[in-house]
């Protein structure tokens, strides 16, 4: 699914009344149809609904959804918030209509206006949505508090107002809606975790946009649904061996991090690589042999920490480094040596990011393709303090044009930025993943897929995929609370089931 941002929706929707054609009036009483049949299916025709409209078109929607909620024999007010203008040409013709119903109106001039609200209330959200270019203030922004205090169940039409559609609102006043319901496609504000107080449950609303604006329009952002997985995904040769898939080294692991190790080796394991060798400090040779007789394992000269890098890398596939490796400057000169002396792509994470935050010149050394794999604080660590989710993404996406990388952002919607400016954000993944040892999974899957021949891009794609999809599994099954990270590595076998089918 794409994503697109606010300019990108109004052109598409332009593009859609020039080519079906269609008014733009009737194009919205389409959207408010769509609107108001979800409502149908949830049952609450005993429930009175209160209507607050802004005079733009996310307005007009709002008194079409309480025009075709009145037909229904609903029960429906309408507020109106009043800044003494005239509203959009379809707000004005679609509150004419409303005037031709028995449907109470009334416009909010100030605070005393405001309506009484009880939390068993439905309300709709149609102040703003898409169309917001400042943050709410005033009377704007009273209003939106004043629902917000009340805990009645809000559903908010396109986008919660005072929401932006693809920048930071973090200063701003913003609905806290139960529901949205937005239209056609996913915006940026709906997938980032800095909004998630706001959105609530997303619905993504068909509304039957002209498809032929896909073809010449690149999208903000790229959504990784089932449907775009499958079309990379390689079901497996049936008349294959071992070597057809790869050798990967994953290079993890010191005292009192041996877990991170097992994990991150078990996920490669666990999502077919076809040999897969663990390098770890002597501490963990015991530990490794016994979870996981399947793997090779190699150990450092050191006993307690990664002080070097095994020879004849050149073997190996792919490289995986990181995973509780620690920061010790000695850790640091063998992550600097294998991002110097192994002339393929390696997906970096954890410790091995730390230890290129601490030696930031070589940076510019990584070769081009590989994934580096950051949490939020880990990417600051590399390229820079971020005030917001919007910034971060920003840089995660010039950061790997500049490089010639793969940027794998995690987060509950991890995000994907690829060498060619093209970025893809995840839709699997849960609450329960939120866990330490997710993240050496995620190495591990990434470091497998990319040994089995998948471009590095496909790699990162589909490696965050299947591990947002294990989790989910796993949550499904242990709830989110109680699954662990070696959960998520259990849960791929499921997570391969499904992409089989």
């Amino acid at each position: 699914m794409n994503i697109y941002d606010a300019d990108q929706v109004k052109a598409w929707d332009a593009y859609t009344i020039k080519h079906e054609p269609i008014t733009s009036l009737d194009l919205m009483e389409r959207a408010a149809n769509k609107c108001v049949a979800w409502i149908l299916s949830r049952k609450w025709q005993e429930i009175p609904f209160k209507i607050f409209c802004g005079k733009g078109n996310n307005g007009g929607d709002g008194l079409a959804i309480a025009r075709m909620l009145l037909e229904q024999g609903y029960e429906v007010t309408v507020y109106i918030l009043e800044f003494g203008k005239l509203g959009s040409d379809d707000f004005q013709a679609n509150l004419q209509r409303l005037h031709q119903t028995p449907c109470p109106i009334y416009f909010i001039q100030s605070t005393e206006t405001f309506p009484y609200l009880v939390s068993n209330d439905i309300v709709i959200d149609a102040l703003f949505g898409l169309g917001l270019n400042k943050p709410p203030d005033g009377l704007a922004a009273d209003l939106i508090q004043y629902i917000n205090n009340a805990k009645a169940t809000v559903i908010a039409i396109d986008l919660p107002s005072g929401l932006f559609c693809s920048q930071s609102s973090i200063e701003n006043k913003v609905i806290k809606a139960t529901w949205t319901l937005t239209f056609q496609c996913y915006k940026p504000a709906l997938l980032v975790a800095e909004n998630a107080a706001f959105f609530g449950e997303v619905i993504v609303l068909d509304i039957l946009l002209h498809p032929g604006f896909l073809q010449n329009n690149a999208p903000f952002a790229f959504l990784t649904d089932e449907e775009f997985i499958k079309n990379i995904f390689k079901k497996r040769n049936e008349y294959a061996h071992k070597g057809n898939y790869g050798h990967a080294l994953i290079i993890a692991g010191s005292y009192g991090k041996m877990g991170a190790a097992v994990l991150a080796t078990a996920s490669c394991l666990k999502t077919g690589a076809g040999l897969v060798t663990a390098y770890i400090p002597k501490c963990g040779y015991d530990i490794m042999q016994t979870s996981l007789p399947e793997a090779m394992v190699l150990t450092d000269d050191e006993e307690q920490m990664i002080t070097q890098i095994p020879s004849n890398l050149e073997k190996n596939s792919v490289i995986g480094i990181g995973p509780g490796i620690g920061t010790d400057e000695s850790t640091q000169n063998a992550v600097i040596q294998l991002i110097n002396s192994f002339s393929k792509p390696i997906v970096i994470d954890a410790d091995g990011l730390n230890c290129l935050s601490k030696n930031q010149v070589h940076i510019k050394d990584i070769k081009p393709h590989s994934v580096l794999t950051p949490h939020p604080k880990e990417f600051d660590r590399l390229f820079g303090d971020f005030k917001n989710d919007f910034d971060r993404t920003d840089a995660a996406r010039k950061k790997a044009l500049e490089l010639g990388c793969i940027i794998v952002l995690k987060g509950h919607h991890t995000a994907i930025a690829l060498p060619d400016g093209k970025c893809y954000i995840n839709a699997t993944g849960n609450a329960g993943m939120a866990k330490g040892g997710s993240g050496d999974v995620l190495t591990g899957i990434i470091t497998s897929v990319l040994a089995q021949n998948y471009t590095p891009a496909h790699a990162a794609i589909l490696g965050v995929y299947l591990h947002g999809l294990a989790g989910d599994f796993a949550a499904e099954a242990l709830s989110k609370e109680a699954m662990m990270a070696s959960d998520i590595v259990r849960n791929l076998s499921a997570a391969f089931l499904k992409l089989n089918r």
